[in-house]
């Protein structure tokens, strides 16, 4: 589903999306749950909000994380993808045939995603987790959904500074049951109009794993460090425009780089969204989707600034991205 389908925290963006072996913090349940060990305070909070098309939709994610112990923690994510005040033109046009723009009322349509996680330390290198996700999809009156999906990763701990990681999303395929409740006066509009009537359906989400390497590594005395990232999508819903093209499996690789002074600064760019584009001169070329970003941390506050095209296609003009990480102790 798409609310699932946008990138969670300026970090992950500005690093091009490659990030399941580098999340070691709260928003670790929607990229991989094993990472929630990372969380070392007793509640952890992450925020963000972005906005696509100058505001006409906005996207809000909150993620919890409670470091059970130091070999399992919980985590929580809520996500909301929507579009608000939609008019609704069914009734603009009266009984008599006459515009009538008192008749036009306006409604939401959005995505929500709730995600619960757990993660568990086996052993001093090796780390599992899982999430339950619920998800609810509505388009005003008129139609809903209901689905729910699981998610399963892992990471294994290289040496002192790297993780290779593995993340299977929607493990056993995530069902989305829509229901349709169009009243008769709205039914005779798309009939007029040369619409079908909706039915009732299932919705599909095949499973996708991501396999991913990545880490940090001092350079010299004064605290500098350098790391990166690189990430395998790998999905199973037959030939993409990616890279690497097939059926029934796809690969799209993307990758991402820090330069970090002393945890307090980092800064990020990375590449995704690689694809084969044929011009109207049939010549191939690959396209590229370049992103940048900053990241800020002081005494358990984080900031995390991302330039990039959120919705991770050509068609979504670049946004800024802010995101928001916070440590918090039980007194």
């Amino acid at each position: 589903g798409v609310v699932v389908g946008v990138v969670v925290g300026a970090d992950a963006l500005g690093m091009g999306n490659a990030f399941i072996a580098n999340s070691w913090g709260a928003s670790s349940g929607y990229w991989n749950p094993a990472g929630l060990l990372g969380v070392n305070k007793w509640l952890e909070v992450s925020f963000m909000h972005s906005e696509f098309f100058a505001g006409i939709a906005k996207y809000d994610q909150l993620s919890l994380a409670h470091a059970i112990d130091e070999k399992s923690a919980l985590g929580f994510t809520a996500i909301r993808f929507g579009v608000d005040d939609i008019p609704n033109t069914t009734q603009l046009i009266d009984n008599n045939g006459v515009i009538n723009y008192d008749n036009i009322s306006s409604f939401s349509a959005g995505d929500y995603a709730f995600m619960g996680s757990y993660a568990r330390k086996i052993g001093n290198a090796f780390s599992l987790g899982g999430t339950a996700k619920v998800i609810y999809r509505n388009v005003g009156d008129f139609a809903r959904s209901w689905g729910f999906g699981l998610d399963a990763g892992m990471k294994y701990q290289i040496g002192k500074h790297w993780t290779a990681a593995a993340m299977l999303r929607d493990v056993t395929s995530t069902f989305n049951a829509w229901t349709f409740t169009l009243d008769e006066q709205a039914s005779d509009v798309f009939l007029a109009t040369g619409n079908s009537l909706p039915k009732n359906g299932l919705e599909l989400t095949l499973p996708k794993l991501i396999l991913g390497y990545g880490g940090n590594v001092p350079v010299g005395s004064a605290g500098f460090s350098i790391g990166g990232e690189i990430d395998f999508d790998i999905t199973s819903d037959g030939r993409r425009n990616v890279l690497i093209s097939a059926s029934p499996f796809s690969i799209d690789p993307h990758a991402g780089m820090q330069i970090g002074f002393k945890k307090l600064i980092r800064v990020r760019a990375g590449i995704s969204n690689i694809q084969r584009v044929t011009s109207l001169d049939n010549e191939q070329s690959i396209n590229v989707q370049p992103s940048i970003g900053l990241g800020m941390a002081l005494k358990g506050f984080h900031l995390d600034y991302a330039f990039t095209d959120i919705g991770d296609a050509s068609v979504a003009l670049y946004s800024h991205v802010v995101s928001i990480r916070l440590g918090l102790n039980k007194k």
